[in-house]
């Protein structure tokens, strides 16, 4: 994109759950940030998941698919929740998730998984464990078992047999991997790639093709992991990685592992980008339908990707830079959702936090401090 444009066009998908809680906090971060940086945003609302079935029968309406293809960037809140879970695999809200991710070639998941000062002793692990973690977990989104064909369940000689196909080539490899490789030059110059090539001839392919694009990232230290050792290494040492690179299946379970170091998947953003940078942000935690009404949900893991949709699709890191401080401060005044609540905190609400990540906002972007 061009880093002269200043006006943009957002699609938000609130829907359903907390989801429908937390994504108007993060646009009122967002409307805060384009004032401050003089910004232009125009923004469209749709259905997808649950609410979309219950008002269209579908997970992905057209219009809304429609509607992502021509905005720079979606916000997303979260899907899903215990009323559609009977439906058929394919009408459930999740697949209007992955409809999304394959209708826009959202191939590339960035999810960081950062520990706050603030929030240190939240994590399940020993403070000298995830203190100043800071790692970043790149999946491959658009392939492998979630999407290869054929799948399903059928009937042989009267036994059910489910079926999933995992399956990657060498150009989705390269691409993904190429990802990780300038994400890794951009940090701290160490990439680890996840597979199972002891067992699986496709995630051999996948070491192989790592292994060639190697070669044009010399800068880069390169390490290869087995899944199964990288789940351990996570709860063991997780301070060694700085990022990670795997596929579709390994990705979306070690990302949620990696959340859990930082205290709470109520504080993890994420994002979905296409070749051109353009993408789908959204905070890794569910719709939790379990508080949702009770503005009772931790709203910054939305207002996170809302900074990382500042920084990867409209390319204004300042505006980023401005939130992830703003957030920094309100967890060091000592403000807590009940996710992340300790004693010695003050427990608040989803929208006294958001109101004091405003507050936030405006006193460091005052001091000149962004």
């Amino acid at each position: 994109m061009n880093k002269e444009k200043s006006n943009y066009q957002i699609l938000l998908l609130p829907g359903d759950g907390i989801g429908v809680e937390v994504l108007p906090q993060a646009v009122r971060i967002i409307r805060a940030a384009t004032e401050f940086y003089d910004l232009d945003i125009e923004y469209s609302e749709a259905l997808v998941g649950g609410c979309a079935i219950d008002e269209y029968g579908e997970p992905l309406p057209t219009a809304t698919l429609e509607l992502a293809k021509v905005a720079d960037a979606v916000l997303l809140g979260a899907v899903g929740g215990p009323q559609w879970e009977s439906l058929p695999m394919q009408q459930r809200p999740e697949r209007g998730l992955l409809g999304l991710r394959s209708g826009l070639s959202l191939f590339a998941n960035l999810r960081p998984a950062m520990t706050f000062p603030a929030l240190a002793r939240s994590s399940s692990l020993k403070l000298d464990l995830v203190s100043g973690l800071d790692l970043l977990i790149i999946r491959e989104l658009t392939g492998g078992i979630y999407f290869g064909q054929p799948r399903g369940v059928k009937v042989n000689q009267g036994v059910r047999e489910g079926i999933n196909t995992y399956v990657y080539n060498e150009h989705e490899i390269s691409r993904i991997a190429r990802v990780a490789f300038d994400m890794a030059r951009k940090r701290r110059g160490r990439l680890c790639s996840v597979d199972k090539a002891n067992v699986l001839e496709v995630t051999q392919l996948w070491r192989d093709v790592v292994t060639e694009t190697h070669a044009e990232y010399p800068d880069v230290e390169l390490e290869h992991m087995y899944v199964d050792n990288a789940g351990m290494q996570l709860v063991r040492s997780p301070k060694q990685f700085d990022v990670i690179v795997t596929g579709n299946m390994f990705g979306d379970i070690l990302s949620d592992v990696a959340a859990m170091l930082t205290g709470s998947l109520g504080m993890l953003p994420s994002a979905s980008l296409d070749a051109n940078n353009k993408g789908m942000y959204e905070p890794v935690h569910g719709s939790a339908p379990d508080i949702a009404g009770k503005n009772l949900a931790n709203p910054l893991a939305t207002i996170l990707s809302a900074a990382m949709m500042f920084r990867y699709s409209l390319e204004q890191p300042a505006a980023a830079d401005l939130i992830e401080q703003a957030v920094q401060a309100t967890l060091d005044d000592g403000l807590r959702t009940a996710d992340i609540y300790t004693p010695g905190t003050t427990k608040v609400n989803t929208l006294t936090m958001a109101d004091n990540v405003l507050k936030n906002m405006s006193n460091i972007f005052q001091s000149g401090l962004r």
